[in-house]
């Protein structure tokens, strides 16, 4: 398996929009979305505009199948695909719910390219209404990180530390990371990443003029993308970097053993299946 990680957020990032505007815009309760928005947490006001839903007699179904149309790039699709069959370790680290990211994962056949989906959980009670609950239990006190760019349920570079610490290679050396993401709250992770890691922030978002407001702050070498092809290519690149200079610590013998044949022959690394 290479020794690499490659954390995605979600929003924006494997899907072109915010999954929770998603839904509440194709199910109808925007007005009521708009009207409770100042009133409360966002965690809070999903959960109960997911009530109103059900008081509605709106189904899990009818939730599922809005996620299923929400727009995802071809090109990442094929680029998580082909990170996952290069052998790096796929996380994903999002401000979303576990329900919306599961629906829309496993609509594309990708679920099972990722380890770990560390999110807002979610589950439905017996009544058949889905919950969502913060990642951190704010009620419970402050989650700790004073940077100020972290919402107050979730501290990403908290859940980055833990996700860094766990992540080793089969020798035991820590895998290098990738890190993708667009918002403000992909700011706090961005600053805890080493000097060998690598953040991949999306160009014209929150977190890309966070990060060139001091590009000095971070120890990780900075790699922005645009778009889905661009994302593609990017990652790609820097995956295949890896595997090349991980080689380079190799017996000759073991060497072209150990890369794809995409590497080895100079050529860029495989687009994956479009789905």
């Amino acid at each position: 398996m290479a020794g690499v990680v490659v954390v995605f957020d979600f929003d924006k990032t494997i899907i072109d929009v915010d999954s929770d505007n998603w839904v509440v815009d194709g199910l109808g309760v925007t007005d009521l979305f708009d009207r409770l928005l100042p009133t409360m947490p966002w965690n809070t006001l999903i959960d109960t505009v997911m009530g109103e839903l059900h008081a509605q007699g709106r189904t899990l179904r009818d939730v599922t199948d809005v996620l299923r149309a929400a727009p995802i790039d071809p090109y990442v699709v094929a680029a998580i695909r082909a990170a996952y069959s290069l052998g790096c370790d796929l996380r994903v680290l999002s401000d979303a719910n576990c329900f919306f990211i599961e629906a829309v994962l496993d609509h594309h056949g990708l679920r099972g390219c990722f380890s770990e989906i560390n999110t807002n959980p979610s589950r439905v009670d017996a009544d058949g209404r889905l919950r969502i609950a913060p990642h951190h239990d704010f009620h419970a006190g402050p989650h700790g990180c004073g940077l100020g760019t972290c919402p107050p349920n979730m501290c990403k570079g908290q859940v980055l530390d833990r996700i860094r610490a766990s992540a080793t290679a089969a020798d035991g050396a820590r895998k290098r990371c990738i890190y993708l993401g667009d918002g403000r709250g992909d700011y706090c992770p961005s600053l805890r990443l080493a000097r060998e890691d690598f953040m991949m922030p999306r160009k014209g978002f929150p977190v890309w003029d966070l990060i060139c407001e001091n590009p000095g702050l971070l120890q990780a070498e900075v790699h922005p993308w645009s778009d889905g092809k661009d994302m593609q290519e990017t990652l790609l690149r820097l995956i295949s970097r890896v595997l090349v200079e991980e080689s380079t610590l190799l017996p000759l013998d073991c060497k072209l053993e150990s890369l794809p044949a995409a590497v080895q022959d100079g050529m860029p690394m495989p687009l994956g299946v479009k789905n």
